[in-house]
């Protein structure tokens, strides 16, 4: 919980110094060592905590919640990481809030199941993948709707003085396509090791289910938009469609799949 409330308490305060209206307030402002630092710990905080809850004596517990944990974790991590290449505070009092509230979703949702071959260097590295992507594609995800809200304003010349505190709109979409890219890269590496060495992996042979077609057509509606950027340079709107539409495909191959499970289902 000690994370979720230091999130909460850094999103409020990045909320209060860059993107409030008022006069006195600093919006502009680069983000300073000790915010950056407050970041760190939250972090810090937040890995033990899922160290902890993932790692047991008897094995690998995983769950949805454990998994939307784990997917805003790293998600706060590549914006910290990145901020110190570019202007990211402004970015701030979007990702820290979700993640005060993934945070606490294992206390609420406390159901999990034992992970098989969770000890096999293949799966481990099969899992790296997954939850690297699966991060990195949800961020890409928050990015875009948030570029999406501040091409909008710029288009209807709502110029508030929070606009001040993002970075520009060119070097968000650059980020925006790199997330994409990488994140990508190490969904095919998820999607191929699942479908070559299932049964290594897993212990059984690959099954075509809709968790399998989901990853499959998420797969491809971000392959063809990184193909649409490079050959006819798709951007703005038309990026923001895709990327959503290959996120929410993802997140129900897994995330989506695992709460009807455990929640609605009571299967564990």
């Amino acid at each position: 919980m000690v994370d979720a409330l230091l999130y909460a308490a850094l999103g409020f305060h990045f909320w209060n110094t860059r993107w409030r209206e008022g006069e006195n307030q600093c919006v502009a402002c680069p983000m300073q060592a000790w915010e950056r630092v407050a970041i760190a710990a939250a972090l810090f905080i937040h890995a033990a905590a899922l160290y902890d809850a993932l790692f047991a004596d008897i094995g690998m517990r995983f769950s949805f919640s454990f998994a939307l944990s784990l997917m805003m974790w790293l998600a706060v991590l590549i914006y910290w990481l990145e901020s110190f290449m570019a202007r990211m505070e402004g970015m701030q009092p979007m990702v820290l809030p979700l993640a005060a509230l993934c945070a606490v979703l294992p206390v609420f949702f406390p159901n999990v199941h034992l992970v098989a071959h969770a000890s096999a260097t293949g799966f481990k590295l099969h899992f790296l993948a997954a939850m690297l992507a699966y991060s990195l594609l949800t961020l890409s995800a928050l990015h875009a709707i948030f570029m999406g809200f501040t091409e909008n304003a710029l288009h209807k010349r709502s110029l508030k003085r929070s606009l001040n505190s993002l970075p520009p709109l060119l070097t968000m979409e650059k980020l925006l396509f790199r997330m994409l890219l990488v994140g990508f890269i190490l969904l095919t590496l998820t999607v191929g090791s699942g479908l070559l060495f299932s049964e290594a992996l897993f212990g059984k042979p690959l099954t075509i289910d809709h968790k399998t077609l989901f990853a499959f057509a998420s797969w491809g509606i971000f392959a063809t938009l990184l193909v649409g950027r490079h050959a006819w340079g798709w951007r703005g709107k038309r990026a923001l469609r895709w990327t959503l539409a290959g996120f929410a495909l993802l997140i129900l191959a897994y995330v989506g799949s695992r709460f009807v499970a455990e929640v609605i289902l009571g299967r564990l």
